[in-house]
């Protein structure tokens, strides 16, 4: 394939990503007015929130198989479709069960698309022959910045129908431009294909669905630490630090920054490190970082230990992502993708419940450990996942 078409494929691609991080962050910044809307209370509308989860991991698999059977750019362009649609379904319930329905339907979307546009990049960056999977994910990362600072600015002047409508609307518009460039070209080939497509048709044996499940063990130690940062960073600074509620807010935004950049630099961290001292790098970096975020006894210490550990856990779960799907194929984005998610999920609750055994600092050295775990895991597997 030209290089001239796998610039459009990557920019394409790059696009997807970001659309993915926009829309997202567009329906989260709108959670409390459906809350208030629907009449549901602070368990009842956990509950509905499932929804997202459960469809997210009940498809995840699902698509590995249809990236298999139709090809991961036609996926990734029906996701897309969906996804844009189904984000202007929220504000139009009015209970809670209702809500967890179109949830259920967000969330299947959501997960499929994730899927099917890493499976995607995974054969673009094993055409490209350069490690470029951080900077689709930095994309998605800066998505999600721009959805939810515009969706702050509009919650005040359009409500939930019309905002998330808006984002409907822009997302057919990025699917069908950038969509274009996906379905008229097929995935780049390696000059290995015809072994790998040998290879996919074949069940996984056991020491491939082994090596990815030692990436997808690492995706979840990743996203364990994003699920907990975002759900309870600001907390710790404003229960255990005495923070302005303003500069708790902002502990989350000091994580989500860093690792925003790790990612926009984490090809040429790859290239110059290589994947397993990036992972053993970036683990123990994020380890470091999140005892001082946790154990910190001033506000700006634990800022700066939020800061470090975005930029220790920015390029895991690309690389995690990338290698389990260079190893399988689109099962294999499927099965790290799904135990990264799950590790997302994993994480609040998880906190939650520690913080009440012990306190929340102490919970929150859980996600300094898991971020070791993940180091330690590149370093032992290393020579077995060389290649």
């Amino acid at each position: 394939m030209p290089n001239t078409d796998l610039t459009r494929l990557r920019v394409a691609l790059t696009v997807f990503f970001a659309l993915d991080g926009f829309v997202f962050a567009g329906w989260v910044v709108r959670i409390p007015a459906i809350k208030e809307q629907t009449g549901a209370s602070a368990s009842t509308l956990g509950l509905a929130l499932l929804g997202v989860s459960a469809g997210a991991v009940i498809t995840m698999m699902l698509t590995g198989r249809l990236c298999r059977r139709f090809g991961s750019h036609p996926v990734t362009v029906v996701c897309g479709v969906l996804l844009s649609v189904s984000v202007a379904l929220p504000p139009l319930t009015h209970s809670v069960p209702a809500l967890g329905a179109v949830l259920l339907v967000f969330g299947a979307a959501y997960g499929g698309i994730n899927v099917a546009f890493n499976s995607a990049a995974v054969d673009l960056v094993t055409a490209l022959r350069r490690p470029v999977m951080p900077s689709f994910h930095a994309a998605f990362s800066l998505g999600g910045m721009l959805g939810a600072g515009l969706g702050g600015l509009v919650a005040a002047h359009l409500s939930p129908t019309r905002h998330l409508l808006a984002l409907t609307v822009i997302g057919l518009l990025v699917t069908a431009v950038a969509g274009r460039t996906l379905l008229r070209h097929e995935p780049p080939a390696p000059p290995d294909r015809p072994r790998q497509e040998e290879h996919a048709r074949r069940p996984l044996d056991g020491r491939t669905r082994g090596l990815v499940l030692v990436f997808g063990l690492i995706a979840l130690c990743t996203a364990f630490g994003e699920g907990a940062m975002a759900d309870w960073g600001a907390l710790h600074l404003e229960q255990d630090l005495d923070a302005h509620p303003g500069v708790a807010a902002a502990g989350y935004s000091c994580f989500a920054l860093a690792m925003t950049a790790g990612r926009l630099s984490g090809t040429a961290l790859l290239e110059r490190l290589g994947r397993t001292r990036t992972v053993v790098v970036g683990g123990t970096t994020a380890a470091a970082g999140m005892l001082l975020g946790a154990l910190a006894p001033s506000v700006w210490a634990a800022l700066l230990g939020f800061a470090i550990t975005g930029l220790g856990l920015a390029n895991l779960f690309p690389v995690a992502v990338e290698r389990a799907g260079a190893l399988a194929g689109p099962s294999g984005v499927a099965i790290a993708s799904t135990l990264g998610y799950g590790g997302m999920l994993l994480g609040p609750p998880a906190i939650g419940f520690m913080a009440d055994w012990f306190s929340l600092p102490t919970a929150l050295t859980s996600v300094a450990a898991l971020a070791a775990v993940a180091a330690a895991i590149g370093f032992v597997t290393r020579r077995t996942t060389a290649g």
